[in-house]
């Protein structure tokens, strides 16, 4: 156990998350998502698993650690909705919160054709299922950099 760790980041995810350098992404998945072979065509190699936890509660406990990337203009996405791209799922509206009040208001969401967000997927540093259930629940986050110590 580490003092100041949120409990729902094991050991793997912790090392996949400082291993990430900037511009690295990483994807936060639902039950639903293809995670297996996904994460088989990413840097890391392996899927990460957090069962158990809803995708905002992990994309809680990975922004205590994770600085998002300010130097892009979409360093958070989610999948958008098939045949209705506008629509924003409850479990994209609880995301955006957790995004808001981690790391800041300026990063909203952007949404991604599914296709499209298969292949981002893909090339980004790791994968992390969830065990999230509702649909729509898929979103990949953009690191960004620790600065120096004030």
């Amino acid at each position: 156990m580490l003092k100041n760790i949120d409990p729902l980041l094991n050991a793997d995810v912790l090392y996949a998350l400082a291993a990430m350098g900037h511009g690295d992404s990483i994807v936060l998945c639902d039950s639903n998502f293809p995670a297996q072979s996904v994460a088989r065509k990413t840097a890391l190699g392996k899927l990460l698993r957090i069962d158990g936890a809803s995708v905002p509660a992990v994309t809680k406990a990975v922004l205590s650690v994770l600085p998002l990337d300010t130097f892009i203009d979409d360093p958070v996405q989610c999948m958008a909705v098939v045949d209705s791209p506008n629509e924003r799922p409850e479990v994209q509206h609880e995301v955006q919160a957790v995004i808001a009040a981690s790391a800041g208001a300026e990063f909203l969401l952007t949404p991604v054709e599914r296709f499209t967000f298969y292949e981002r997927a893909s090339e980004s540093f790791a994968v992390l299922a969830c065990g999230e259930r509702r649909f729509y629940g898929c979103f990949i986050l953009t690191k960004g950099v620790v600065g120096p110590e004030e």
